[in-house]
């Protein structure tokens, strides 16, 4: 008897965990997406300032090859009535058909501009190593610009003020990261122009990190505050130009660096399906993982979630719901029972700069260098492979004994 064919949407933590924890013998498995690496996100902010390297924190997709078959494009559209899907070419317009009898739709999210004018046009992200790359060349660049001998102070100080707007994880960890290169690495190499560099942090809200506990948001608050990040609180971005963001109290801020972090948006193509979706837009799905009336569609991550729980939109529940997937899909195949998902959070980790980082955990609400080391500790043993848990060690020493590089290339 021919095996089904299995066809996963995205390489994401949810879609590697799944490839990772299936029995590949049962399935005729096709892996479409876009990006041909799994890419670990949490030490993605430290790629961009040169802390770690960017090929320490990926895994190639092909390299598991011999399980499965790898197609390099991006998922336009889904039959369910037909099981098709409609797939594009990463590298061309040729559109192609794949059939299936299990679709599992692990996509992930978009970043949301909440529809805040000038956004897409001038503002950079913090989603895929492509991003980090472009992020650490402006970073230097901006730097090299405001070297120049003829500029205005009025143009220096422009050029070296970075705004990252949204004080999530992501904003928090960025805004640190780019202290610590300057403290680090600008002040030896720039010299006293570094004196001069300021970090402005975004956030709508009343809180730096409002996932977290109130207590540690507050701690974060204050460290940043020592280190002389202004942060700035219930305060809104209305519109974005090329070099001023334009914030609900009517100044326009100058910018050398505008990072945008304020979370996420459904892709086009969950945005296109015929499913129910809830208040973030996520495709709803049940117990199982499945779209309601749709036994052979599955979807979880950051673009699906259960009506009645509303997981987070992060990588432990992916990857949580991945390898409970690979089990489940195993399972069905063997013609055994399965059961319900059930999410188990591990707490939230977020480093804040100079040593230090916060973490909301079950029994500990941890802060400090303890903490960081934890963190460190906590991510290292995250990543997939050996090779990668040693280039991100040996990044790490190098950091430590000589410095960041601040080459632009």
């Amino acid at each position: 008897m021919p095996k089904p064919t299995l066809v996963v949407l995205g390489t994401g933590f949810g879609g590697f965990s799944l490839l990772r924890t299936i029995d590949a013998a049962l399935y005729d498995i096709v892996v479409v997406s876009p990006r041909n690496h799994f890419l670990f996100t949490p030490l993605l902010p430290s790629t961009t300032v040169g802390t770690i390297e960017f090929r320490s924190i990926i895994e190639p997709i092909r390299a598991g090859s011999k399980r499965f078959r790898f197609e390099n494009a991006t998922c336009m559209s889904i039959d369910a009535e037909r099981r098709t899907i409609v797939c594009r070419h990463a590298e061309e317009e040729r559109t192609y058909e794949v059939r299936y009898d299990i679709c599992v739709i692990a996509i992930g999210a978009v970043n949301n501009t909440w529809g805040v004018p000038g956004v897409k046009e001038h503002a950079s992200f913090l989603r895929e190593l492509s991003d980090a790359r472009a992020l650490r060349r402006k970073i230097i660049e901006c730097f090299e610009r405001a070297a120049l001998p003829d500029l205005s102070a009025a143009e220096r100080k422009r050029l070296l003020r970075f705004v990252v707007v949204g004080g999530g994880p992501t904003g928090v960890e960025y805004a640190a990261a780019v202290h610590d290169l300057i403290d680090d690495e600008v002040r030896k190499a720039f010299g006293p122009i570094a004196a001069e560099a300021e970090i402005v942090l975004l956030e709508a809200s009343g809180q730096l990190l409002n996932t977290f506990d109130a207590t540690l948001g507050d701690y974060t608050s204050r460290h940043f505050l020592r280190q002389h990040i202004d942060v700035r609180t219930k305060t809104i971005v209305v519109k974005v130009e090329a070099d001023l963001v334009h914030l609900n109290d009517g100044e326009a801020l100058p910018y050398g660096l505008l990072v945008w972090s304020t979370g996420n948006g459904p892709s086009p193509l969950v945005e296109s399906l015929p499913f129910s979706r809830n208040r973030q837009k996520r495709v709803i799905v049940d117990d199982f993982l499945r779209v309601p009336g749709h036994a052979e569609l599955y979807a979880f991550g950051d673009c699906a979630s259960p009506e009645a729980q509303n997981f987070p939109a992060t990588a432990q529940v992916a990857q949580q719901e991945g390898r409970y997937l690979g089990k489940a899909l195993t399972a069905l195949a063997r013609g055994r029972v399965v059961k319900p998902f059930r999410y188990r959070g591990l707490g939230m980790l977020a480093y804040i700069g100079s040593n230090e980082a916060v973490a909301d955990l079950r029994a500990i609400k941890g802060r400090g260098f303890a903490t960081f080391l934890f963190w460190r500790s906590a991510y290292l043993t995250r990543l997939v492979s050996i090779k990668n848990k040693i280039l991100v060690l040996f990044d790490w020493w190098k950091t430590i004994v000589f410095g960041r590089d601040v080459s632009a290339f």
